[in-house]
């Protein structure tokens, strides 16, 4: 650990090493290239995708809109947005129960912005070894071109990612224009300095020190998570050794302290030291071991995936309490949110009650009460609806219009008022108010309040 308490010589902690991960190759680092590929491009992509004259995803905040691929959402919806929040915190429950850290090692922000920094960084300063020595080496023209060029990298690629960021909540057509207003300004500087910070610069140091997630995992692991772990029975003892001669002769297991699994982790750590919270599942170090194995010619696995129970020759049980029921609550929140998506109402109908007076009578002695509708249209096509009121016999609604036509993915509010004969109420009354299209496909409803003088 880069930060450890230290007693020999009066320091509470050690300095901040800088941890130079080595390159490897191999079937679980193409798989972390290719999630790479499509998570950044789906990023970077998905806001410039046109969807029915809209940009396909625009959390449009002034307006309160959310466009997401043809269906618009209004702030009466964001309860789907806590449904999909909880849906996607019990998938990370459910995974880590079965898999361990996956979501760190192959898709998290923080991996997968930091493999695009980290490659940049190798292209500029070269191999591991070569940034060693450069960073250890005198000033010079060579060092401060390298130096220059893989910063104007890291500034322009963090740039890039903050108008990307910003143009999921401004259309990114007009950011690219460069007519920004003061608060796109300031996120776009916000998220690229962060971006380039957390990154760049602090790295690993995130997610040992600073992700929440490296806490808590271990109240989700169990002897049959799968994790990444060291097979000691079969690599100790360690040691160097010829390969004229037998290990198993000289007392040795099959690693041999070469320590290329330590060089690859790109949080510094040693695997064989046993699963520690550092440990974000990227499997760099089985590639790395895997490679040594196999120039050795020895059996591939000494780092490999698996269980607590598969290492102690006991049978692994993925099926288990915790993962019925994590997977029983995700599947069915995920079909219930499928479900209340698909039947949210297209027009939604609210109703507010004029509070500044409980009732007038008008000029032909009836009883009247004032109301404000809003008319929520979340449909991509206009309606013409026509207002009624239920509940209260001989009741009559009117307004400044007989149809009121609400634009598609807008807002229309109108002043209404509803009367009745006087010997028809007696104190307050619950009534329903219905709008209801001229085709009769859509038919909101709000209840209300009407008051009357009491008998």
């Amino acid at each position: 650990m880069n930060a450890v308490l230290k007693q020999d010589d009066g320091r509470l902690y050690a300095a901040h090493r800088k941890v130079y991960p080595r390159e490897v190759a191999g079937r679980f680092q193409r798989l972390r290239l290719a999630s790479t590929v499509v998570l950044l491009g789906l990023f970077y992509a998905v806001p410039w995708l046109q969807w029915r004259g809209h940009q396909a995803v625009l959390f449009d905040l002034p307006a309160r809109k959310f466009y997401i691929f043809g269906l618009t959402f209004f702030p009466q919806d964001f309860f789907l947005l806590a449904w999909l929040l909880i849906i996607a915190a019990l998938s990370l429950f459910f995974f880590t129960a079965i898999a361990g850290r996956l979501w760190c090692g192959y898709a998290c922000p923080q991996t997968v912005w930091t493999g695009v920094f980290v490659w940049m960084e190798r292209i500029t300063e070269g191999s591991r070894q070569q940034r060693m020595k450069l960073d250890a080496a005198p000033w010079s023209a060579g060092k401060l071109a390298r130096k220059a060029a893989k910063q104007l990298l890291w500034v322009t690629f963090a740039v890039a990612t903050g108008v990307t960021f910003v143009g999921y909540f401004t259309a990114i057509r007009t950011l690219s224009g460069f007519d920004l207003h003061g608060w796109e300004a300031f996120w776009i500087v916000f998220y690229g300095f962060a971006t380039y910070g957390n990154a760049g610069h602090l790295r690993e140091q995130v997610c040992k020190y600073m992700c929440p997630y490296a806490r808590f995992q271990g109240a989700m692991f169990d002897r049959n998570t799968l994790v990444i772990s060291y097979d000691a029975a079969r690599g100790d003892p360690r040691g160097a050794r010829s390969k004229r001669v037998d290990p198993r002769k000289q007392g040795l297991g099959d690693c041999v302290d070469c320590t290329v699994c330590v060089q690859a982790c790109p949080t510094g750590i040693d695997i064989r030291n046993g699963l520690q919270l550092e440990c974000i599942a990227c499997a760099a170090c089985i590639d790395a071991c895997d490679d040594v194995m196999d120039r050795l010619q020895y059996p591939r696995g000494l780092i490999r995936y698996s269980t607590q129970n598969a290492m102690d020759g006991r049978k692994t049980h993925v099926v288990r309490l915790r993962t019925l029921i994590y997977g029983a609550l995700l599947l069915a929140l995920t079909i219930g949110f499928g479900v209340a998506v698909h039947e949210r109402p297209l027009l939604v109908l609210d109703v507010m009650r004029d509070r500044n007076a409980l009732f007038r009578v008008t000029d032909m002695g009836n009883i009247e009460n004032v109301y404000t509708i809003r008319l929520v249209n979340k449909d991509s096509a206009p309606h013409t609806v026509r207002l009624a009121v239920d509940g209260l016999a001989a009741a009559v609604l009117e307004g400044d219009r007989s149809v009121y036509v609400v634009d598609p993915e807008s807002v229309l509010s109108a002043t209404v008022r509803i009367h009745v004969p006087p010997q028809r109420i007696s104190g307050g009354r619950d009534i329903v108010i219905r709008a209801q299209s001229t085709d009769e496909r859509i038919d909101a409803k709000s209840k209300a309040r009407f008051i009357g003088p009491a008998s």
